[in-house]
């Protein structure tokens, strides 16, 4: 589940590039508020937790802004391709108890058996769930299964409460054989047929 970081914001009346600049060379990431028919917020806040927090998908932030508390959701964040500094990120407005839409990561749970590999056909899935019990990921679950065993929509674990936005028989993963796989089966066919011709 997804954890809630406690952060303050600061109200911000300067926009622009070279404005935005000045914000994260003073230890600020520009950031904007979405949410609940209310005219967007353009806030500041500070880049160090912001770094921190978005160590996280769908994180969910305990914001104070002006002495007023309220909890809002990371939906988007952009970031310098070279410095990889956080340049900007969208916030989301959210109650407790209200439904949200977001996209999780799938992780692999077990392995295959030995000479075939796991195809991971979803990295990630759209969830429908309660904004503070975000998932941090969903599971897919193997057990030494042999090429052929796949995963479906209806077999990934998610919590209580939500829903995947996927139909039921939508394919997760599935076992393959591998090249090294599939050549040693393929001596393994040969030498019974060998030992078969041998006999007769």
């Amino acid at each position: 589940m997804s954890e809630t970081n406690s952060l303050v914001g600061e109200l911000r009346n300067s926009f622009g590039k070279g404005a935005a600049r000045k914000f994260r060379a003073a230890g600020r990431t520009p950031a904007v508020i979405y949410g609940h028919g209310t005219e967007p917020r353009h806030i500041t806040l500070p880049a160090h937790e912001v770094a921190l927090v978005l160590r996280h998908k769908n994180a969910i932030i305990d914001l104070d802004l002006a002495g007023k508390k309220e909890l809002v959701l990371v939906k988007s964040a952009t970031k310098d391709v070279v410095t990889q500094v956080i340049e900007h990120i969208d916030l989301v407005v959210v109650t407790k108890g209200e439904k949200v839409h977001v996209e999780v990561p799938v992780h692999i749970v077990g392995e295959s058996l030995s000479g075939t590999t796991i195809d991971l056909e979803h990295k990630t899935v759209k969830l429908e769930v309660e904004a503070t019990h975000i998932p941090e990921y969903v599971e897919a679950v193997f057990n030494k299964e042999g090429a052929g065993f796949h995963v479906l929509a209806k077999d990934i674990i998610i919590p209580a409460g939500a829903k995947l936005d996927l139909a039921d028989d939508e394919l997760i993963a599935s076992v393959v054989s591998t090249a090294a796989g599939h050549a040693e089966e393929l001596a393994e066919a040969a030498a019974a047929t060998s030992t078969e011709a041998a006999a007769e």
